[in-house]
């Protein structure tokens, strides 16, 4: 399977790493957090060389807070982007403003992580510039605390939303070799919810799209680790359950992995080499 970007085709024989580079001071993992554009570049670059095959460069925290406007979120973004396109790595812009990506794909970008699950203005402009796009798995607006819903079958669930979602994308132009998707561990879903995604993950490649998992350091991997959500480890302390996770993740079909912790890129490179060899690779 291959994934189309906006100057290059990844191909995914291999999974691959993409290494999460966060310009903010509130991210959920505080050693992730680069503050500055200029922190962001020198942070980039060391998991560039660390061996990372693209970057995902975002600045504004996932976790729920107050709007930020697009203005004051390109302005941080945009900077550490083209920075960072001096390491030849493709770069993704972790946003769900289109106002946002446009100033990011200017910048040097050439796919855009869309953690709000789609809009008609980001379908637009993934299909004007031709980037790659992921599409995540959400039930709101991001950044927005709410109480997960009950699925009957969750991963049936992730298969219909995904089919209508991949349909509205095509119906604005965007190309199905551009799309890859993200089951957006954590976010609408309960930890035992998350765990029968993963589980289950294999039966995503029904829909035909790379499979794109954002699992690192996730508050699930804190609840498994801690044997309940309400004390689950902090972030801090899940480096060896998101190398566990991400292993299985890799043996149960995901082609690229957002992870932050060189033990993940380990395990990334390990289960993949792995999984190719039992395939005759």
């Amino acid at each position: 399977m291959t994934w189309k970007l906006a100057d290059r085709t990844l191909e995914l024989s291999e999974p691959i790493a993409a290494g999460i580079v966060n310009v903010t001071t509130d991210s959920m993992f505080s050693g992730a957090r680069s503050g500055t554009p200029e922190q962001a570049i020198a942070d980039g670059g060391a998991l560039a060389q660390a061996g990372f095959d693209m970057l995902d460069v975002g600045a504004v925290a996932a976790r729920s807070g107050p709007p930020v406007s697009a203005d004051a979120e390109a302005a941080t973004l945009a900077p550490a982007v083209a920075g960072l396109t001096a390491t030849g790595l493709p770069i993704s812009a972790d946003t769900f403003s289109a106002e946002v990506a446009r100033a990011a794909i200017e910048a040097g970008a050439v796919a855009v992580n869309d953690i709000g699950g789609g809009s008609e203005e980001m379908f637009e402009l993934v299909a004007e510039t031709g980037c790659g796009y992921v599409l995540m798995h959400i039930e709101g607006r991001p950044r927005e605390d709410r109480t997960a819903p009950e699925y009957p079958d969750v991963v049936e669930h992730l298969k219909d939303w995904f089919a209508r979602r991949i349909s509205d994308a095509q119906s604005s132009g965007v190309a199905p070799a551009q799309i890859a998707i993200d089951p957006g561990l954590d976010f609408d879903l309960k930890t035992s919810q998350d765990l029968e995604i993963l589980h289950h993950l294999a039966e995503l490649h029904e829909l035909g799209h790379p499979l794109y998992v954002s699992l690192s350091r996730k508050d699930f991997i804190g609840a498994v680790l801690a044997g309940s959500w309400e004390g689950r480890l902090p972030p801090s302390e899940r480096e060896w359950g998101t190398a566990a996770a991400a292993s299985l993740a890799v043996a149960a079909g995901a082609q690229v992995l957002r992870i932050h912790d060189r033990s993940a890129l380990q395990a990334v490179r390990v289960a993949g080499r792995i999984v190719t060899a039992g395939a005759g690779g």
